[in-house]
């Protein structure tokens, strides 16, 4: 991947944190990480916005009488399936 120069402004207290706690030749690094990671949360919450609403209970009649039957359906244990 390549890289580039970017030049934007940050508070005082986080730059002297970031000089003070990592090595000058990773703190390009540990800004690129935390700035993935903080995209990341972003795009994860405008995703999860978007999808509001998606789920519609007509859709899924086999959950009309409740979640935990559907569910202990599915987990049937593998002693039930070989017939212990």
């Amino acid at each position: 991947m390549s890289t580039v120069q970017a030049n934007f402004l940050i508070p005082e207290e986080l730059l002297v944190a970031l000089r003070s706690l990592v090595p000058r030749g990773k703190q390009s690094e540990v800004v690129a990480n935390a700035l993935k990671n903080e995209l990341r949360r972003i795009q994860f919450k405008k995703r999860l916005e978007e999808s509001f609403g998606a789920w519609a209970k007509e859709d899924h009649p086999e959950l009309k009488k409740g979640t935990e039957k559907f569910i202990r359906k599915l987990r049937t244990s593998t002693r039930d399936i070989r017939g212990n």
